[in-house]
């Protein structure tokens, strides 16, 4: 993963909670099915360790990461985030209209304070 796709990433991500929690059974079995699963329906995923976890949060986001074959974007603290490409997920589709006729279809604009339109 190039670096621009990464910090796109960490970009989007920067607004997610963490979606899977790694509590006192650790990286069990079902936390990686979760994972997987939450990979799967989102692409990008963040991932919060327990205070009490025994493992250190670079060690478990590489275990996480080879588990699931999912790529780790970011460490910070005890929050790991990951991401996935799912071919089948439908992606958002970007208006790539000009602003003329995006606008042809929205209602008018109220006046703000000043009367602006």
């Amino acid at each position: 993963m190039k670096g621009s796709e990464r910090a796109e990433l960490r970009a989007q991500a920067h607004h997610l909670s963490a979606t899977v929690h790694v509590g006192q059974h650790g990286l069990s079995p079902t936390l990686i099915a979760s994972l997987d699963d939450a990979l799967r329906t989102h692409e990008l995923v963040k991932v919060k360790l327990g205070k009490n976890a025994e493992i250190k949060p670079g060690e478990a986001a590489a275990q996480l990461s080879e588990a699931t074959a999912a790529e780790v974007v970011q460490v910070i603290g005890r929050t790991a985030t990951f991401y996935r490409e799912n071919p089948e997920l439908i992606k958002k589709k970007v208006d790539l209209r000009d602003d003329e006729s995006r606008n042809e279809h929205a209602p008018p604009r109220s006046p703000g304070k000043r009367g602006r339109p």
